[in-house]
């Protein structure tokens, strides 16, 4: 059994992607499951904002509010990642419009719940980068609303009545999870602590909500099966944000003694957020992009771990 889990532990990323896409495989090959379709997509619809808002919880657990520390090097990662964001758009639109959705959402998105591990891990500061995960999220939780009914209405309706609709759902997502984490430590000290103490548990959480958002992205994949070209385009635009998204989050950490945050921070996003946002709010194609993007991160993070080790040892 320890053999079994320490397998799953170390092979997260491709079992989790690779159970979902088997499970979306399973649903739309096998006729006895068909009945369950309904089922499924009804807890799918509450059972993902769920789990990213558990994640949320956990992680603003971790640390109390006096710990935050708001830099300089915060405010021009925002900066980059709303106005980068829209002349990625505005440049790609020219292009494609959905090659143009994709670049949106692997920008906008906010930053990994993981990445405070992953930080602590290759020697940066965990608080700083908590304290830019939640102020992403609020600029997220702000611009999404606003963004995504500007670059896509497929329901038809107006930009208010779509901006309304969005904000209700991403606003309460993003924040209320550290409302939550500040009054449980105020007044059920038992409960926050429990959640402090378990904070791990939001890997778990990320790998079963990774599972059940590549099943998502498979599905566009298959829907889309025409658009092959479409596909690939949106993997490339995701390797060449995620590697540039690195860069200028670790050129623009160096320069005020954060490389290594900066470069979690602007770098590794919560992609099962994007991936629930773009599949929700945009065309369902566009998922593509934060899907290959988890691929693209979890590689140069191993990169980056490898690299650190090897100098740690040596």
């Amino acid at each position: 059994m320890n053999k079994i889990l320490k397998f799953l532990k170390d092979w997260t990323l491709p079992v989790s992607m690779i159970s979902g896409i088997l499970i979306y495989l399973a649903f739309a090959n096998f006729d006895f499951l068909t009945p369950l379709k309904p089922a499924v997509h009804k807890v799918d619809s509450f059972l993902t904002p769920a789990l990213i808002f558990a994640q949320l919880l956990l992680t603003f657990c971790k640390v109390s509010v006096g710990e935050f520390r708001f830099r300089r090097w915060h405010l021009i990662l925002l900066v980059v990642q709303l106005v980068g964001g829209c002349l990625a758009y505005v440049a790609l639109a020219l292009v494609n419009r959905l090659l143009a959705q994709g670049a949106l959402v692997c920008l906008i998105c906010p930053t990994a719940t993981a990445a405070a591990v992953v930080t602590a891990k290759l020697g940066g500061s965990a608080e700083t980068l908590i304290t830019y995960t939640l102020s992403v999220n609020l600029l997220a939780a702000v611009a999404v609303p606003i963004l995504f009914p500007l670059v896509h209405n497929g329901a038809d309706i107006g930009f208010v009545a779509a901006f309304l609709l969005i904000l209700g759902k991403v606003f309460p997502l993003l924040i209320c999870p550290f409302v939550l984490a500040q009054i449980l430590r105020l007044v059920a000290r038992k409960i926050y602590d429990w959640l402090h103490r378990n904070s791990g548990l939001a890997f778990y959480i990320w790998a079963f909500a990774l599972a059940m958002v590549m099943g998502k992205t498979a599905k566009s994949i298959v829907d889309d099966s025409g658009h092959f070209a479409i596909v690939i385009g949106l993997a490339s635009v995701s390797l060449v944000l995620c590697c540039a998204q690195f860069l200028a989050g670790k050129t623009i950490g160096g320069r005020y003694g954060d490389r290594i945050s900066g470069g979690q921070a602007l770098g590794q996003k919560n992609t099962v957020l994007a991936i629930w946002m773009a599949y929700t709010y945009l065309e369902p194609i566009t998922s593509v992009a934060p899907g290959a993007y988890v691929l693209w991160q979890n590689i140069i993070n191993s990169y980056q771990l490898w690299k650190r080790n090897r100098r740690t040892n040596h």
